[in-house]
């Protein structure tokens, strides 16, 4: 079972990755290739439906079918690899995507939490909850920051915290 820390809370994920086992309209994440591959089968899913994006996919290709998906999941395979850091700022940034933004994959560290959340992300996917931990403490580690992120409002007010 894969977990989900959402507002500092770890929840179980209830979203499914396509070719898991899943019930018809549930909540469904579907590789970014596949979505453009057939458009017209994927705007027609009943259930909510989100993307996942790997770190060579552009996010212009994504751009036309972002008002059909609540969730962009964006991969992290490795530490080093920062090509999510870029689509993260844009989905917020330029194309103003309101759905939830989930980190994902090894290179999702508790060093990164805190710059991931200044991106945009609301969500990451993590494997075992003490790892879900280890990311909320993280991102609590710093109240202030020199630039503005995405929202550009005050660390202690972006959406991955909840109100004090």
């Amino acid at each position: 079972m894969r977990y989900i820390l959402r507002q500092r809370e770890i929840q179980p994920d209830h979203w499914h990755y396509l070719g898991e086992s899943h019930a018809p309209a549930s909540a469904l994440i579907v590789p970014g290739a596949e979505l453009r591959r057939e458009p017209e089968r994927w705007w027609a899913w009943s259930g909510r439906l989100g993307a996942s994006l790997t770190p060579i996919e552009q996010i212009e290709d994504l751009q036309p079918h972002l008002r059909r998906l609540d969730l962009v999941a964006v991969s992290f395979p490795v530490f080093g690899d920062g090509r999510g850091f870029t689509q993260l700022r844009l989905l917020r940034q330029r194309y103003a995507f309101a759905g939830e933004l989930r980190a994902t994959g090894a290179g999702v560290t508790p060093e990164l939490a805190h710059l991931l959340v200044r991106c945009g992300v609301d969500a990451f996917e993590v494997a075992r909850p003490e790892q879900g931990r280890a990311l909320a403490r993280a991102c609590e580690r710093y109240d202030v920051a020199y630039q503005p992120g995405a929202p550009a409002v005050p660390v202690r007010l972006q959406r991955f915290r909840l109100p004090a």
